[in-house]
């Protein structure tokens, strides 16, 4: 039995949603944030030493990282599906937004999350207003153009093929979930990028994205 320790509105939605496209059996084991400071609780460094999720536990071995626990079970268990033939086109896509996903997309969303906190959290009057140009600074000059870039090159290049690697949905389709969605909820995907809605659309509408859900329980980032 596969099992996956799952932070609640965290990337481990993702391993979820593709063990129901694999039509797997596992096990959820699901972990609250703290509601202070929004980390994952101790309990998940008992099961990796960084006490991150998501963490898949199968035959014995103990998986981290969202994109390798990704190539892991559409190996083990894709029977060839979900990702493209090897040496084709397709399968170079494949890669590039397997990596994409959280070497490039990840990075810009999570800096403008901890740039926009600052803004937000209380401290000395005479240091809020050094803070808040500091922070706005980072954000106007660097954080925001990046996401617009990174943003109208993934409507374009989705424009190229039905799904990110091509004409069959994907295990770098499951990995850019997440980023369109931090990038929905927070407001920076706008009508401007009807191709990327389009895709959020169509996976949210899956039954087995919608069964991964039921099993995951709340996904705030889909408000």
């Amino acid at each position: 039995m596969i099992t996956v320790h799952h932070l609640e509105n965290s990337r481990s939605q993702r391993v979820l949603w593709l063990l129901e496209e694999l039509g797997l059996d596992y096990e959820v084991k699901l972990y609250k944030r703290d509601p202070e400071t929004s980390l994952a609780p101790q309990a998940l460094k008992d099961v990796h030493p960084l006490g991150k999720s998501p963490v898949v536990e199968d035959d014995s071995l103990i998986i981290a990282e969202t994109g390798a626990i990704v190539e892991y079970l559409i190996e083990k268990y894709g029977a060839g599906a979900f990702i493209p033939a090897p040496g084709s086109p397709e399968k170079l896509r494949y890669t590039y937004w397997l990596h994409f996903s959280e070497g490039s997309a990840m990075t810009q969303l999570l800096l403008k999350l901890f740039f926009t906190r600052i803004k937000e959290t209380k401290m000395p009057f005479f240091a809020k207003p050094i803070a808040r140009s500091i922070a706005d600074r980072v954000l106007d000059g660097y954080v925001e153009p990046n996401i617009k870039s990174q943003l109208a090159f993934m409507e374009t290049e989705l424009g190229k093929s039905e799904w990110f690697a091509g004409d069959a949905i994907s295990g770098a389709d499951i990995m850019m979930s997440f980023p369109l969605e931090g990038a929905a909820a927070r407001g920076t995907l706008s009508d401007a990028y009807p191709r990327l809605k389009a895709f959020l659309a169509a996976i949210h509408d899956r039954p087995t994205y919608k069964r991964a859900l039921e099993r995951g329980g709340p996904y705030e980032l889909l408000r």
